[in-house]
């Protein structure tokens, strides 16, 4: 009797488990398991099972479960949560990256575009030096260049450099012309005078506030960006905790124990789950919408003295005014260089002659050319205007998944943790670290040390950006890097269940300062001609 009594009681627990209308629901099961790529189906039992070795896919019921498939499902559940988040961040990820890539080209074509601009103009005001001159113009714009993508160059000193370099040329054919160019000795002599006798005035002070008032803010426009791919990057590959893990095992693939391969989480089950899981993921959110606000600030004051496309282009302008000083101060210049110097030493004639015509066929007239397509404040325009729409994407992130991916529609019926029901019954927590105190699916203790880093850099960018502070030349670069760790730091994507036994996350370089310094390297190759002056990063 005791024996037809167990018999009872487990043919009751396998059709309450199997038995609604399906022969064997472990069918539908293994067709998933192999279709998702999960694991192999030597994992799965032929038949229903008591699932007592289970550690979080437990039930009542009898289950197609075993302990190795519980393992295979959870990173499976970890992995799709990833997916889901890289896939949610792919357009606002793309969208930076295209518009840095966009700001350096278009200062790159800014760059040939002013130089060419200011030799037309040296061609045209000051042909009998025109030549000479091209090769500081093209120096002076490089180092530009350099200083825009990154380089711990010093404006006055590249300025003064262009001006010590043309104050020889200017002497030679405008202030004390004769019938043969100055020696090579009695050039660098001039050169050297230079800062002592100051033959342009104030010129070069003025060009050089110029260039580091825009460029300094063109600089920090493209680092900015950069910071933000970091963090993009950082959050998608962020280490979910043992707990979060747990809880998207038991909302995506427990119900597979149970047969219910169709099912899908109630909305506020699901809510809950992914606000647990992602709850520092959302403390971004206030510091990703000031970074937002602060970009658009600094934009809006790119403008006058701050816009970096006028103030090149207006480079022309101040060069001719300088070079129209010291032309106005020739005899005291002259008398000057005479005390310095001593008078002129010339090069034989003859010589000077082929000299000049070998320079003239070798460079040729640049002509003006305007840069094709918009211009910089029209880039920043649209570009700020596509990002505005990302500006929450932290605070929502978890609803977004919930809503567009994972949970079930308005009156179906759904999954909410333990059996198939019209709608969930727990109370719905909100975002963040601190609503998750009362979470009823996920325990959060505090946020990801990893989060708080990406923060902390988020809000000295944003100060910066704001114009509270003034960086440090090469204190942009740390924000990339991080202040004092040259190595970085992610949370990574390694667990336990992956066969990893690193506990606290991946030690990576950050992807946004080498991908910086590479394209530094590029372009300051490309504009020395090939010079092989700067190494990439190994």
């Amino acid at each position: 009797m005791g024996d037809l009594r167990a018999h009872c009681v487990f043919l009751l627990a396998f059709c309450s488990g199997f038995c609604f209308g399906t022969p064997n629901r472990c069918d539908d099961v293994r067709k998933v398991f192999q279709l998702r790529q999960i694991g192999p189906n030597q994992l799965l039992p032929l038949n229903p099972r008591a699932g007592s070795d289970l550690q979080v896919c437990m039930s009542k019921n009898l289950t197609c479960c075993t302990k190795k498939m519980e393992e295979k499902y959870q990173v499976a559940a970890r992995r799709d949560a990833q997916n889901l988040v890289q896939t949610s961040s792919s357009g606002l990820k793309f969208l930076i990256s295209r518009n840095v890539a966009a700001f350096h080209d278009a200062f790159e074509v800014l760059m040939r575009q002013a130089e060419n601009h200011t030799n037309a103009v040296l061609q045209e005001s000051y042909r009998v030096m025109a030549d000479q001159a091209a090769g500081p113009v093209r120096e002076l714009f490089t180092d530009i260049s350099l200083f825009l993508l990154g380089s711990e160059l010093n404006v006055d000193d590249l300025v003064q450099r262009f001006f010590d370099a043309l104050f020889p040329l200017v002497y030679n054919h405008l202030i004390d012309p004769g019938l043969s160019d100055i020696t090579p000795g009695y050039a660098e002599c001039v050169r050297s005078s230079s800062r002592d006798v100051r033959p342009f005035g104030g010129g070069p002070s003025l060009l050089a506030e110029q260039i580091s008032r825009s460029g300094v803010s063109g600089k920090l426009l493209l680092q900015a960006l950069h910071l933000g791919i970091e963090v993009i990057n950082t959050t998608d590959h962020l280490q979910l905790s043992r707990e979060c893990r747990r809880a998207l095992l038991k909302m995506h693939y427990c119900p597979h124990c149970q047969g219910l391969t169709q099912s899908q989480p109630c909305m506020g089950y699901c809510l809950n789950v992914m606000r647990g899981c992602l709850a520092s993921m959302a403390e971004i959110d206030a510091h990703w919408r000031e970074f937002v606000r602060s970009l658009e600030g600094l934009s809006a004051r790119m403008h006058g003295p701050q816009d970096l496309e006028q103030v090149l282009l207006g480079v022309h302008t101040q060069l001719h005014d300088a070079v129209g000083q010291a032309q106005k101060n020739g005899p005291r210049l002259s008398a000057q260089v005479h005390k310095l110097c001593g008078p002129p030493s010339r090069r034989p004639a003859q010589s000077v002659s082929i000299q000049r015509s070998s320079s003239r066929a070798s460079v040729p007239l640049k002509a003006f050319v305007r840069v094709s397509g918009d211009s910089l404040a029209t880039m920043r325009r649209d570009f700020l205007s596509s990002l505005r729409l990302h500006r929450t994407f932290y605070g929502g992130l978890a609803d977004q998944l919930c809503v567009s991916d994972l949970a079930s529609g308005d009156g179906l019926s759904c999954w909410n943790g333990t059996n198939i029901v019209k709608s969930y019954t727990l109370r719905v927590v909100g975002n963040g670290i601190k609503a998750q105190s009362v979470n009823p699916e996920v325990k959060v203790k505090e946020a990801d040390p990893v989060i708080n880093q990406i923060i902390d850099k988020l809000k000295h960018v944003n100060q910066l950006l704001q114009g509270k502070s003034i960086p440090k030349l090469g204190s942009l670069d740390q924000i990339e890097t991080g202040s004092g760790d040259t190595e970085g730091r992610y949370s990574g994507d390694c667990d336990d269940e992956d066969g990893c036994s690193a506990s606290g996350g991946v030690g990576l370089r950050p992807l946004a300062g080498r991908a910086q310094r590479s394209c530094l390297t590029i372009t300051h190759r490309r504009l020395r001609g090939g010079a092989d002056i700067y190494h990439p990063l190994q």
